[in-house]
């Protein structure tokens, strides 16, 4: 197994220990028959659901770009990471916006195929815009996974 993965599990178990002691705390205020206490207990049931589905969907992303990956690996179409860096480590920003416009182009001229836009994704990371990176990364997981059912 990666390390990453690892970390991410780990993580991911201390996570369901705290929501299970929230639960446990909620389940009591709702069960002491006071109404504030009966109020406060319901909200508090809503945080492990709701922190329940965020991790639900960044497993399942994290499964999907993991599958993409493997099939642009074995396709030898993976994102290479040449870009010129300064001294410090940081990519030039000229080159990263070069490499995005290529980037853009080729989902422009094939807006259904999952690998441009996982491709996309990476040239935004470069280009330092990581939310919109995290899109095009949600948005390939969508196509691919639609392409397989």
């Amino acid at each position: 197994m990666r390390r990453s993965l690892l970390g991410a599990a780990g993580v991911t178990a201390l996570l369901a220990v705290y929501l299970t002691a929230t639960v446990g705390r909620a389940l009591a205020l709702i069960s002491s028959g006071e109404p504030v206490a009966i109020v406060l207990g319901v909200a508090l049931c809503v945080l492990p659901v709701l922190v329940g589905w965020f991790i639900f969907r960044e497993w399942r992303l994290a499964a999907t770009v993991q599958r993409m990956a493997d099939e642009l690996h074995t396709r030898r179409d993976l994102p290479v990471d040449d870009l010129p860096r300064s001294p410090g480590g940081r990519i030039d920003q000229t080159a990263a916006l070069a490499a995005f416009e290529l980037a853009r182009i080729a989902v422009e001229a094939r807006p259904e195929a999952w690998d441009r836009w996982y491709h996309l994704a990476f040239a935004y990371d470069a280009a330092r815009d990581r939310r919109r990176a995290r899109e095009c990364l949600r948005h390939a997981a969508a196509l691919f996974r639609g392409r397989d059912g």
